[in-house]
């Protein structure tokens, strides 16, 4: 299967140890963008974000690792509007703090799982 993970830069160790766990696992990963600088240039932001879209596209599914950032959120609702199977990670019940949860985060087709990094590697390869 195909994948892509969402996050911030702020969660780069995260999203590197979910990405080589899949991909031990023989999962695809559509982009990692942990690997890029950070932009530069106006150029630099379109080339990475045409990437990021694309990869969003390619997979089979998106994990989004909270907290996110402005790009993981546009992100997270491309893979909402292409209909991907979505599964949003927060390693604790703050995605349900109504004062700075998202409207989009309880979407139906959002699957929330909270837990350690590893039980949801555990989550993503039995779906």
């Amino acid at each position: 299967m195909k994948f892509y993970v969402a996050s911030s830069f702020n969660n780069i160790d995260q999203v590197r140890y979910i990405s080589e766990k899949l991909k031990s696992l023989d999962h695809i990963h559509t982009y990692d963008w942990t690997q890029n600088e950070r932009a530069a240039t106006l150029e630099d932001l379109k080339q990475i974000g045409q990437l990021e879209k694309d990869a969003v596209a390619e997979a089979d599914f998106v994990v989004v690792i909270l907290p996110g950032g402005k790009g993981s959120h546009i992100e997270l609702g491309i893979a909402i509007g292409l209909n991907k199977k979505i599964i949003l990670y927060s390693p604790d019940q703050s995605i349900y703090n109504f004062t700075t949860t998202s409207t989009f985060y309880h979407l139906p087709e959002v699957e929330k799982f909270i837990g350690t990094l590893d039980e949801l590697v555990d989550n993503l390869v039995t779906m």
